[in-house]
């Protein structure tokens, strides 16, 4: 057996403590979600949403800031590439994710823009927009919301507590139980995940 050695620095395993509380907060989260009765209507809506826009060869997109928007490409890059099995490529756009027209539209209209404005270009009646903000708040966020409504694409939320003015725009809305924005984000791509694998199943014919 290796002998143990004391953590660089002399920390007294100060680290690993901190990990572990952060480890608990989030599986916390994920247990009151399980929990909560509206978790499985809520996510049964959204995911009903996502495989009939699959099932009728229309696409998904998604928009987020900062951390959101990360989760967004990451929810992209696993549909239009591939998650746990081979199958079709399926249309999956990332909002903002090209930064030439991310910028001009932020310099000629104003940030809050942005999405909607990309939205507008490339959005079709029967699509859906997975709008991820953890405050439910986010102006950029709402106006893509709102033109999506507009142009008859469903709306999927992704948020936090209380779910805020986003919540109650869309189609269907999960809230996740925290303040917390790490926390939040982390379920937030736990459902990105499940949403991958809903789309590989519907195109397999599962």
């Amino acid at each position: 057996m290796g002998v143990m050695s004391e953590p660089v620095g002399g920390e007294g395993g100060r680290w690993a403590l901190l990990a572990r509380q952060r480890v608990a907060e989030s599986l916390a989260v994920k247990q009151r979600m399980l929990a909560d009765p509206w978790w499985d209507d809520a996510v049964d809506r959204a995911l009903a949403l996502v495989a009939d826009a699959a099932r009728s060869g229309h696409k998904l997109m998604m928009c987020g800031n900062g951390g959101s928007a990360c989760d967004a490409q990451h929810m992209a890059e696993e549909l239009l590439g591939r998650f746990r099995r081979e199958r079709d490529a399926w249309p999956a756009l990332c909002l903002g994710a090209n930064m030439g027209a991310m910028t001009a539209i932020a310099n000629d209209y104003g940030y809050d823009w942005v999405f909607s404005r990309e939205l507008a270009a490339f959005g079709q009646r029967g699509d859906v927009l997975v709008a991820l903000s953890t405050s439910g708040r986010s102006p950029s966020i709402l106006r893509a919301a709102e033109t999506a409504r507009a142009m008859g694409i469903s709306v999927v939320a992704l948020t936090g507590e209380g779910g805020g003015p986003l919540a109650r725009m869309a189609d269907a809305a999960l809230c996740m139980p925290s303040d917390d924005t790490a926390h939040i984000q982390e379920a937030h791509m736990t459902f990105g995940h499940v949403l991958a694998e809903v789309v590989e199943l519907v195109l397999a014919g599962a």
